[in-house]
């Protein structure tokens, strides 16, 4: 083994004194801001529609109509299962 290379690798050579793991000694970890704006911007919409009414009654509009429209699509499909087998029994009856 090449006991001089090893004495040129920092990580070797990177010893802790008192063998204990290099920790982070801020109370909240570490602060990411992207992740605070994330946090604030979400806050700040909880807040809005929880204050506002207007705002409340367009979300719930918004949230009846999508779930109609939701319902329409799968009237839609049940229609075309059936239409297609139909078909299916017409095909096998001839």
């Amino acid at each position: 083994m090449d006991y001089k290379s090893l004495q040129n690798n920092p990580y070797v050579n990177n010893q802790n004194i008192n063998n204990t793991p290099e920790t982070n000694n801020d109370l909240l970890g570490k602060f990411d801001t992207q992740m605070f704006l994330l946090g604030a911007l979400i806050g700040a919409a909880g807040a809005y529609l929880l204050t506002n009414e207007n705002a409340q009654k367009n979300l719930f509009k918004a949230i009846a109509k999508g779930s109609e429209l939701f319902q329409t699509g799968i009237e839609e499909l049940k229609e075309r299962f059936e239409d297609a087998k139909a078909e299916l029994q017409q095909v096998e009856e001839k």
